[in-house]
């Protein structure tokens, strides 16, 4: 294996010249050189996307930068998945594509720009944009003639304006990315797809806690994942795993299991260890362990609802400190991002089963410290159809923040349930919950059952 330097392929990092060619010259000589090393050294360093290839690592050193230039018609189309539907979408800035033994390390940043993608996203709610209407939005219609029936988390498939994600690794296998930060990306940041045998140790994630859809970490229908040690502050979901949504993520049917998450901090964002929405393959054999979650809206979140799919099952949650959040634990079947009550998704009375029906059942929680809860002590809200089931909840104390404006039904995002006044433990449609040695202080009524 050999090491190369960018710098000496002509590259500059003096923060101006576009090296789009040299890194393409650089990986393009590893790859065809069996795999290695391609160092990237001191300076800001310019670029459009890049690939990687099996046996390359990317390396960066302390000071070093990879910036991305924040142009759309750069990114041009690459089927991937997008918010848990496999279509055509923008090129990631860092893309691997069916590859192996490979990764990113070291001590430097990656850097995505993404306030210019997401003033671009701003601007065109504001203007009220219905669909498709720029050149490369056109495109994409264009490629993906079904998308106004495609579901949407709310990123905005309507109108195909399909951000790219700062890294994504698709359908790749012995991957590691450690050490490095990355920062500012136009969307999810690093976006896993029909992985295996994953590793992302030491990672610093950051974006905004305004800036929209940036995920922090999505596992996305991949297996044996350990995240361990990484440090994450974002606009939307901290960590997330996901296994594609409706239709077209049962039909994929690319589950996502045994993943590991230990001794991470999540500060901002909408939760700290979340579920979903995109459930339809699966999800299950999942640990989250000795982290901190703090000033997320939700601590432990898992978010489904019907047409959505898929068995969430078998997930254990320990030793996890949890500060300042919304509410501390959300498992919501209602949930409403990228949906309206008129759908049908949100009905109290029971509706058919189907495969479209999403699962939860066998989740353990433990040891849970949980303080200044300000909307409520925990949200549980599961389908008449399809209860939450074998949900325990031991050794674990929550205090709510009763001078707090915030109102409990600010737990998490749903649709279609009943208000209540009280910041209490809501449980509704869950078969017989276990609860041990359990302490709630604040609200008058320690849980609510409706």
């Amino acid at each position: 294996m050999i090491e190369l330097d960018i710098a000496s392929f002509g590259a500059e990092g003096d923060g101006q010249r576009d090296n789009s060619a040299f890194f393409a010259a650089a990986l393009g000589r590893l790859k065809d050189s069996g795999g290695g090393t391609l160092r990237v050294g001191r300076g800001t360093w310019r670029t459009g996307p890049v690939e990687l290839f099996s046996y390359t690592s990317l390396q960066l050193d302390e000071g070093a930068v990879i910036s991305f230039i924040p142009e759309p018609e750069r990114y041009p189309p690459v089927y991937s998945r997008w918010e848990g539907v496999e279509c055509y979408c923008m090129h990631p800035l860092i893309f691997s594509n069916g590859q192996h033994h490979l990764g990113i390390g070291g001590k430097g940043r990656i850097e995505g720009a993404g306030s210019v993608w997401w003033d671009m996203l701003r601007e065109k709610r504001k203007q009220g944009q219905k669909g498709p209407e720029t050149p490369v939005e056109k495109q994409f219609a264009a490629l993906n003639s079904e998308y106004a029936s495609q579901p949407s988390g709310g990123g905005g498939r309507c109108i195909q304006f399909l951000r790219p994600p700062l890294v994504q690794f698709y359908k790749c296998t012995n991957v590691l990315i450690e050490g490095v930060t990355l920062k500012d990306s136009p969307f999810w940041t690093l976006h896993p797809v029909f992985c295996e045998n994953l590793t992302i140790r030491n990672v610093a994630i950051t974006n905004p806690a305004d800036a929209p859809n940036t995920d922090g970490i999505d596992i996305d229908s991949c297996r044996n994942v350990l995240i361990d040690g990484c440090r994450i502050g974002v606009g939307d979901d901290g960590i997330c795993l996901k296994s594609g949504s409706g239709d077209n993520g049962i039909r994929a049917n690319k589950p996502t299991s045994n993943i590991t998450v230990r001794n991470c901090t999540v500060q901002d964002g909408h939760g700290g260890i979340v579920i979903g929405s995109e459930t339809a393959a699966g999800i299950f054999d999942v640990i989250a362990e000795d982290c901190i979650f703090k000033g997320t809206d939700r601590g432990i979140r898992i978010k489904t609802r019907r047409g959505r799919g898929g068995q969430i099952r078998d997930l254990s949650f320990r030793n996890l400190v949890m500060e300042d959040n919304l509410c501390p634990i959300a498992i919501n079947m209602f949930y409403r991002p990228g949906a309206v009550l008129s759908d049908g998704f949100f009905s109290l009375e029971s509706r058919p089963v189907t495969t479209a029906t999403p699962v939860i059942k066998n989740i353990s929680i433990s040891d849970i410290r949980a303080t200044g809860c300000k909307a409520s002590a925990g949200f549980i809200a599961g389908l008449p159809e399809s209860p939450i089931e074998n949900l325990s909840i031991r050794s674990s104390d929550f205090s709510t923040d009763e001078g707090s404006p915030v109102n409990p039904d600010e737990s998490d995002m749903f649709l279609g349930l009943p208000p209540v006044q009280e910041k209490s433990f809501r449980i509704l449609n869950a078969k017989e919950p276990h609860f041990s040695g359990v302490t709630i202080r604040g609200p008058r009524e320690a849980f609510i059952y409706r």
